[in-house]
Parts: C-alpha cells; structure tokens; sequence
C-alpha cells in the first residue's frame, strides 16, 4: 500500500490535570485549563510517521473537530511528522454535544475526499473513553477494521495485525481500505523536536465546516446531569471471617 493515511488528533485536557466539575453540573470546567493531544492519537501519529519513514504510505494528514484551538493540536502532530492537516471547524453548542458518531461521519466523508487508504485512531478518547469512533468509521465506510492494535504490518494491500484481547492477543490479517485503532503497546512516541515544531510552522492546515462536508453534526444525546464521583470511605480491619460477616451484614451488603 502506498496511500494516504488520516490520522485523528483529539484535543482534551492535559491527563495530569484535576478535573473539576462545573457548579450548575452540566459539564467541566475546560475555561484556563491546560490541553493537550490525547495519548493514544499520539501514538496513532507515531505509528502513521513510521510507516510513512519506511515508505509504506506517501501522506499523513492529521484531522482534529473542534474550536480553533484544536489547531495546536494539529501543529503537534505536524511537529512529529504528519504532512498537512485538516481543521474542522466545530464550536458553541455544537462542539460541546460532539460525539463519536458526528466525529465517524466527519471522519468518513474526509476518507472518501481525501481518497485516503488507511484511518488511523486512538483506540479512546482520556476524556469521554467511549471507544467508539474507530468502530463507528469503519461501519460508516464498510471497510475492514483492526481495532486494539499492539502490533502493524503491511503487506502489499494487507495489513497484519495483532491485538490485545481480554484472553490474550489475536493476529489478524485484513484487506485496505482499513480504520485500525491504536492500543497503548503499538508504539512510544517521539518528542517533537525545536527544528520540527519550527517547521511545523510552514505546513498547511485546511479549515472546514461539517456542512462542507456534508455531515450534521446535531447530537442525538442529552447530557442531563455531571457529578464528581462519590468520596470513597474510609476502610477497616477485621479479625476473623465471622467478623466480617457480620460487618458486611451491618452495612447491608449480604
């Protein structure tokens, strides 16, 4: 294969930030705090830029949804490698209800403009981790997809893959066009480097609307409520079996 790859960039808060739930609990607070690329797009554009310094694929072309700022997003990935971007303007309400699914329909009218061969993902998101775009994508397109990937190989117009699976891993072989989703083990990451993020500078980012592409974005979901998860209770010790019955008695747990 020697194609063209997309890779989804997903600005979320920085994964070493306290996240704070807002006062009218519709939400958390985004407003002055720090964000960053989410760590497993990371290793989406990591894998992407190997194959393309192995010369497997020609483009790599980093795809983010969301305000204006989702821009820094894609100059990191730029800095890491990746050839171009594409910006897809969504803001307000619109971007605050975007979900896997806009995010899916975005992604394939993108695949089938751009004539692109391969999706690359990150298996979930750190913010929502719903797991759920790169499934979405490839149902959308009807393409094959490795999803969980620790392991890619090309072969010609097949993609080896070997994923991880609660019972252990699993090697499979699937055709291109493929969405493949990228697990924590694919890969580790470069620093982008002070000549790279210069140079990032000068690469293109191309700014769209969902409407360009023919997508509506409306949610079909509504977010009724957002609670900070309950404090977790002091534990105790007891000494003997009996005694733990009866304290598991006490608190109405058997």
């Amino acid at each position: 294969m020697s194609g063209r790859v997309l890779v989804g960039v997903k600005r979320v808060i920085d994964y070493a930030v306290k996240i704070r739930v807002k006062p009218d609990n519709t939400g958390v607070v985004t407003d002055g705090v720090k964000h960053s690329m989410n760590p497993f797009c990371e290793i989406a554009v990591e894998e992407a830029v190997k194959l393309k310094e192995k010369k497997l694929i020609k483009e790599v072309v980093a795809v983010s949804c969301g305000p204006q700022q989702s821009q820094e997003t894609i100059r990191t990935a730029l800095a890491m490698g990746a050839d171009r971007g594409i910006h897809v303007d969504v803001s307000g309400k619109d971007y605050e209800n975007l979900g896997p699914l806009q995010v899916s329909k975005i992604l394939a009218a993108l695949a089938k403009q751009e004539d692109a061969q391969l999706i690359l993902l990150g298996k979930q998101a750190i913010d929502d981790d719903c797991n759920q775009t790169g499934q979405m994508t490839a149902a959308l397109l009807d393409w094959p997809q490795g999803t969980f990937a620790s392991e890619v190989s090309l072969e010609g117009d097949k993609i080896n893959l070997v994923r991880e699976i609660d019972g252990g891993l699993e090697h499979i072989k699937i055709n291109t066009p493929a969405v493949i989703t990228a697990d924590l083990r694919l890969n580790t990451p470069r620093y982008a480097t002070l000549p790279n993020i210069m140079k990032a500078k000068k690469k293109k980012i191309a700014t769209v609307k969902p409407a360009d592409l023919g997508v509506d974005v409306t949610s079909r979901l509504e977010v009724l409520k957002v609670e900070e998860p309950p404090q977790r209770q002091a534990g105790m010790k007891v000494e003997t079996v009996e005694d733990l019955v009866v304290k598991l008695k006490e608190a109405g747990r058997v």
